[in-house]
């Protein structure tokens, strides 16, 4: 009796587990509909459907760019919905060879999609099958070496690839002038990542104050992925101190334990504006010198922090390096009392 007790109590916590992952992955959005915002660019996506499903083709090859954690594979999975066709998830990382590509597209049926994230991380070797592929629907495979070599052609089934980077400017333009469409997605406004955490607040269950709400949009960055694990950290919060709503103190105290001011701001980013004025008198200095200086990486310091810091005007990329604007000293002189 006492076995079949606990056998029955640790059925209930795995189905509420499951019941828990479930509510996580609905977070995102399945259709174009239900995406916050972004009012052009579902406009224009809408249009190509639109116009395919009347000429009764597949859409046209789409390329989205900008920084992370804007949504871009959330658009990928809604278009797939959309035009109702199964969607093929992968990486640039993930393909180290040609014949990791020619099995993925020899696998796609007809209207299905090909997600490819970080897609400007393809080696050029396994770049150049992706041209036929994307042009003509074939795949050219090379039999043999040498004099004796013989090139077989494949036909593919009609198939849309949507790439998605963070660093358009490293795609080669043979690949980036193949897509039909590129888009760029900015960082959310404020009221759209008020709405975002609304949202995502009401499908967990999580009671939360319009301050309150208010208060994480602004920390959020304007990236929804930020914004939604900012919200989950203030309701583990409340859980840990047995609470029922997050408030506009609960918001300020989690944020405090993160080392997240009320713009946004975390450690790192204090760091970087304090060594510009501190080490640097306010710039410019290069790249590679600043990165250095803070023991981070070129790559994440360019593509992760500074475009947040650009947006907020507190940085601004010159010729001669980066520099310390004065919104960015102002900011200093409120957090420190730098002079």
């Amino acid at each position: 009796m006492i076995e079949s007790s606990k056998v029955k109590r640790k059925d209930s916590v795995v189905d509420d587990i499951k019941k828990d992952l479930d509510i996580e992955r609905n977070i995102r959005p399945s259709k174009l509909e239900e995406i916050i915002g972004r009012k052009q660019e579902k406009k224009t996506i809408s249009m190509i459907i639109q116009a395919a499903r009347k000429r009764k083709e597949v859409i046209d090859h789409i390329l989205f760019y900008g920084p992370p954690g804007l949504g871009k594979t959330t658009f990928a999975i809604a278009i797939a919905n959309e035009i109702g066709a199964s969607i093929k998830i992968t990486s640039g990382p993930a393909i180290e060879r040609q014949g990791d590509l020619a099995a993925i597209l020899t696998g796609l049926k007809a209207n299905d999609v090909l997600f490819i994230d970080e897609i400007h991380r393809l080696s050029r070797v396994v770049e150049e099958i992706l041209y036929p592929a994307m042009e003509d629907r074939v795949l050219d495979i090379i039999m043999g070496k040498g004099p004796s070599a013989k090139t077989l052609r494949l036909k593919l089934e009609p198939f849309t690839l949507i790439g998605a980077t963070t660093q358009v400017g490293n795609i080669s333009s043979a690949l980036r002038d193949r897509f039909g469409l590129v888009q760029r997605l900015d960082f959310f406004n404020h009221e759209d990542m008020i709405s975002i955490l609304k949202r995502a607040a009401k499908l967990w269950d999580i009671k939360i104050g319009q301050d309150a709400l208010i208060s994480l949009a602004k920390a959020s960055r304007g990236t929804a992925r930020i914004g939604l694990r900012l919200l989950k950290r203030t309701r583990d919060y409340i859980q840990s101190k047995g609470m029922k709503e997050i408030t506009i103190d609960v918001v300020v105290d989690t944020l405090t334990l993160l080392g997240v001011d009320e713009d946004g701001l975390e450690d790192i980013d204090r760091q970087i504006l304090k060594t510009l004025l501190n080490n640097f008198s306010g710039g410019p200095v290069g790249l590679s010198t600043l990165a250095a200086s803070i023991s981070e990486d070129v790559l994440t310091l360019s593509e992760v922090y500074e475009p947040f810091l650009m947006k907020c005007g507190f940085l601004k990329r010159t010729a001669r390096g980066r520099v310390l604007t004065q919104k960015g000293l102002k900011y200093l002189e409120k957090e420190y009392g730098e002079n």
